[in-house]
């Protein structure tokens, strides 16, 4: 038996020890330990059994397989035209995914994993009639490395939203400084001629998306889906980005006329065409800092995609420029078409600052075929 000047001492040496607690926990160091254990326990309490709850519980924590919902889908499109249209919300969304770059991925394995993704990279619902239509286009060049985790994430990402889609790599021919708003501008055109899409989204090939709730489709105004990106601490770099990951519907794009031509090398251009939309009378929409989550493939500064010097003076002149450069002023030559099976390559000569060449004189015999043609 404890007598009562016991109990209060141990009392007593309690609250002091609390008071302790308390004020080591208030120190930024110590805050930075909890914060750093707080997911742990987290995890271990999404994974004990909940019943039903237990799987989308542990989807929340810890990020879902992407292709773990197309089991669902038919391995066959459904005969004749009376599909019913797909449900407004897609019953195949699951929320945050697990993205991961393992080493060993080959083009033939995502082939594998898409069987219903054909010729050019194109797709659309087995068993209902997609409500949109969207074209997802890629400025490229010596990236393949990149391009294929991309493939094998967005393929089953866009899958699970029951969109008709398809996929442009809009490749730069030559050595020349790389110029991706241009490439855009080419995307756009190209993709137009082969459907009449209702959205675009101009997609950088090293960006993951990290949860399917953001939707490939456009809004009311230009969207910039990318607004949480690892690389930025998952937050917003600033108010006018633009970049990474961006939406336009064919009106938005003819209305801000497109993206710049001129800026050659990185950087500059996202800011350009941040500009351009609200010269146009629009705004950016965006999604919520929670599902616009994305992860970037790591990777060395790009040869021939130096920092661009005059980007800053190029900036600055946006409002008097926008209208007589862009999509009223591009010029480039389509070299080739390949229609792969998980995308359409589109490889097109966009010139140099100097402007677009000539094209090439034709072969020796082909330019005799052609004078033979005309006697």
């Amino acid at each position: 038996m404890f007598s009562f000047q016991s109990k209060k001492i141990y009392l007593f040496m309690f609250m002091g020890i609390q008071l302790v607690v308390i004020a080591l926990l208030s120190r930024e160091a110590y805050k930075k330990r909890v914060t750093y254990f707080i997911p742990i326990l987290r995890k271990d309490n999404a994974s004990i059994p909940t019943g039903r709850n237990q799987t989308s519980t542990a989807v929340v924590a810890n990020g879902g397989d992407v292709y773990a919902n197309l089991s669902r889908l038919s391995k066959a499109h459904s005969q004749g035209e009376n599909l019913t249209y797909c449900p407004k919300t897609s019953p195949l969304i699951g929320g945050p995914i697990h993205v991961s770059f393992r080493s060993g991925l080959t083009m033939q394995e995502v082939q594998r994993k898409n069987p219903l993704v054909v010729r050019g990279g194109r797709y659309r619902p087995p068993d209902c009639e997609a409500r949109h239509r969207t074209a997802i286009i890629i400025p490229h060049r010596h990236r393949e490395h990149h391009l294929k985790f991309l493939l094998y994430f967005l393929h089953p990402f866009l899958q699970r939203q029951q969109l008709n889609y398809g996929f442009y790599v809009i490749h730069q021919a030559g050595n020349y400084t790389f110029n991706r708003a241009k490439l855009m501008n080419v995307g756009f055109r190209e993709a137009m001629k082969e459907e009449d899409w209702d959205c675009l989204f101009f997609h950088d090939v090293d960006l993951i998306p990290e949860d399917d709730r953001n939707t490939y489709m456009c809004d009311t105004n230009p969207k910039h889906a990318a607004i949480a990106m690892d690389k930025f601490g998952y937050k917003l770099p600033y108010k006018m980005y633009f970049g990474g990951v961006s939406a336009l519907s064919p009106l938005h794009y003819l209305k801000m006329n497109g993206f710049p031509n001129n800026y050659w090398g990185w950087g500059g251009e996202d800011d350009d065409i941040g500009v351009r939309v609200s010269l146009a009378g629009m705004s950016i929409s965006r999604p919520s800092l929670k599902v616009g989550r994305y992860k970037m493939i790591k990777h060395k500064l790009d040869k021939g995609n130096d920092v661009n010097p005059k980007r800053f003076n190029m900036l600055a002149k946006t409002r008097q420029t926008w209208k007589q450069d862009g999509m009223n002023t591009v010029e480039y030559r389509v070299i080739s078409r390949e229609y792969h099976p998980l995308y359409t390559n589109i490889t097109v000569d966009i010139g140099t600052e100097a402007g677009l060449p000539p094209p090439p004189p034709p072969p020796p015999k082909a330019a005799a075929m052609s004078a033979t043609q005309k006697v």
